[in-house]
């Protein structure tokens, strides 16, 4: 979820699911930080914003963060997918998904897929890689609120492009494509289950 603000992104998913995520950390090379919420044993939720208590990154920050204005609404705006190649995985993927970069937060490493401008493959239909350079997945270290992502749909002009990509990567998840017709814009929306049911989080601004 991309956000203006920690504090916007975090009343958008108490708002949604009904839960508070928690602080993650900061990411040095993007001047950003995030926020957390864990979505079972291998996925996680996260909220990620300029922090204004950093120094301006020498490169255009990660997700399109620059494009957003300081009254933009949180909304999902990507996601991301794990592989234990991410070079093998970024050449055999049929859309360019960006260059790879080393990234920390705190003790945590990892690799990660970044186009040069810091902007949303496919206007975020199209995911990110990354590459954990660590013994277990980073959301075992999460607190357990029994959420889990259901599905995840993905609305674009043009599916059979989504399709192609999707089978060109090493994704193991519920997605389903749909076709978006004109004027609408390229969107996700994640079905979450949470001990009230399942919730929705949007790709859309409301």
């Amino acid at each position: 979820i991309t956000a203006p603000s920690l504090a916007a992104g975090a009343e958008f998913v108490r708002k949604a699911l009904g839960v508070s995520p928690q602080m993650g950390g900061e990411h040095p090379r993007m001047a950003t930080h995030n926020l957390l919420l864990r979505l079972g044993e291998t996925s996680f939720l996260e909220i990620i914003a300029s922090n204004p208590a950093a120094p301006s990154p020498e490169r255009p920050r990660w997700f399109g963060l620059d494009q957003l204005a300081p009254t933009a609404l949180p909304r999902l705006a990507t996601w991301v997918v794990r592989t234990p190649d991410i070079t093998q995985t970024n050449d055999a993927a049929s859309e360019p998904l960006g260059k790879i970069e080393p990234m920390s937060r705190g003790e945590l490493n990892w690799l990660i897929t970044i186009p040069p401008d810091g902007s949303l493959p496919l206007e975020g239909i199209a995911p990110t890689l990354i590459e954990w350079q660590t013994a277990s997945h980073p959301a075992l270290r999460l607190p357990d609120e029994k959420l889990s992502l259901v599905k995840l749909e993905l609305f674009h002009h043009n599916p059979e492009r989504i399709d192609r990509l999707l089978k060109s990567l090493p994704v193991d998840a519920n997605i389903t494509v749909n076709h978006l017709s004109a004027p609408g814009e390229p969107h996700l929306i994640a079905h979450i289950n949470t001990p009230q049911g399942i919730r929705l989080l949007s790709g859309l601004p409301e």
